[in-house]
Order: structure tokens, then sequence, then C-alpha cells
């Protein structure tokens, strides 16, 4: 079964948005972004990764949000194989999110040594994050 493992907010200040989760809920930065395409925190519990970011461009962000968007912006799941989620994925008329896959150059042989491996679009137009191999920070901090 897949599980959630990942949750990403979008903001204009990450620093204060990350602060704030760190203050009131205790949540431990176990990485900053500092890159091209996003800036910002990873923040975990030690079993869900939430990602603090502050986007450096529109192709990234998605095209229904670009980089003034703030709130929640997509969502993450740790599944057992790609394959069968692209598969059910399909069926459910959920198209990869190509856009953002390219920029990011998702799904490829490179790609994939943690973090998300592939975006799809799903209902309501939330972004989805799908990955074999984890976020960091959510096998706890060890």
């Amino acid at each position: 079964m897949a599980q959630i493992k990942h949750i990403a907010i979008a903001t204009q200040d990450a620093e204060k948005t990350a602060q704030f989760y760190k203050e009131v809920f205790g949540l431990r930065e176990v990485a900053k972004l500092d890159g091209e395409n996003a800036k910002g925190f990873f923040l975990s519990d030690g079993n869900i990764n939430l990602a603090i970011l502050d986007f450096q461009n529109d192709q990234v962000a998605g095209a229904e949000h670009g980089v003034g968007y703030s709130g929640i912006h997509h969502i993450g799941f740790e599944v057992e194989s790609l394959e069968e989620i692209a598969e059910k994925m399909k069926a459910a008329d959920a198209q990869p999110r190509d856009d953002i896959n390219e920029a990011l150059h998702m799904g490829t042989p490179a790609h994939g040594a943690g973090n998300v491996e592939v975006k799809y679009g799903g209902p309501e137009g939330v972004i989805i994050d799908v990955s074999e191999t984890g976020w960091i920070g959510t096998r706890g901090f060890d």
C-alpha cells in the first residue's frame, strides 16, 4: 500500500514559514535547499517530509501555480512500484506532469536517488509525487 510521506508548501518566505513549523510543532530541519529551482527547507517529524519551498521558476512550480503561489502545493506517496502506479494513474486518467518532470529531469535513470521520481496531475488540480525511494526524514532521524 502506498504511504503519504511528503507534503510541500509553496511560500514567498521560506525562512519564516519553516521557523513556524519548527517552533510550533517541533519539526526538525533535515535539509536546506538553495537551488536554481527552489530555495527552502525539508523538515521532518521522523515519518513525513514537509518541504517548505520558495519556487524560483514557473516551470517547476507548475503553470497553474507559478512562483507567486503560496499554499499547499503537492503531496507525495511512497510506492512499491513506479510501473504499477503508472498503470493505475493512467487508468484513473491522471496524466504525468511532463512539463514539471522535464523541468526537473524527473524519471531519468540519473534521477531517483531519493525524493520524488515522477509527478502526476491528480483530481482537483493537485500535483502528486510518487517515489520508490522515499524522502529525506521519512525513516526516522538515524
